[in-house]
């Protein structure tokens, strides 16, 4: 397993794409703890209309997030990459605790200090309910 802070800036193509796989695999591991040690310890974000900086700030908002997007199974694409930015798009499926699913389709863009930590992370995503059956993203398509 590849972890975030192993790929360093600047990014080419096959390290930007290595960035992302390690950042999927780290979400999908849906572990508040493991993902926010990918970020700077004031790292700044924006997550559709919330604003917040710091690892305890992105542990609290990941503990909750996962509280109630069950069964959360994410995929992340490499849109583009320059110097230490990297953008992405990216889907993801889950269910409330009724039982309806959504999936959520977003862009992310992310700026990383020189020891790989992200320290900016800029997300806009809308979520759309499906049927359990039209679900594209499984464990078996996104293996941890």
């Amino acid at each position: 397993m590849t972890h975030p802070t192993d790929i360093r800036p600047p990014f080419d193509e096959v390290t930007a794409r290595a960035k992302v796989q390690a950042a999927e695999d780290a979400w999908n591991s849906r572990n508040p703890e493991r993902v926010a040690l990918a970020y700077t310890p004031a790292s700044e974000w924006r997550n559709r209309d919330e604003f917040f900086a710091g690892r305890d700030a992105i542990r609290t908002f990941l503990a909750h997030k996962w509280s109630r997007e069950l069964d959360y199974r994410l995929m992340k694409e490499l849109w583009a990459y320059t110097g230490n930015r990297i953008s992405v798009r990216f889907e993801y499926e889950w269910h409330d605790a009724e039982g309806e699913w959504h999936r959520t389709y977003g862009n992310e863009h992310w700026e990383f200090d020189d020891d790989g930590l992200m320290r900016r992370r800029d997300m806009s995503a809308n979520d759309t309910p499906i049927r359990k059956e039209e679900r594209r993203i499984s464990p078996a398509s996104r293996p941890l």
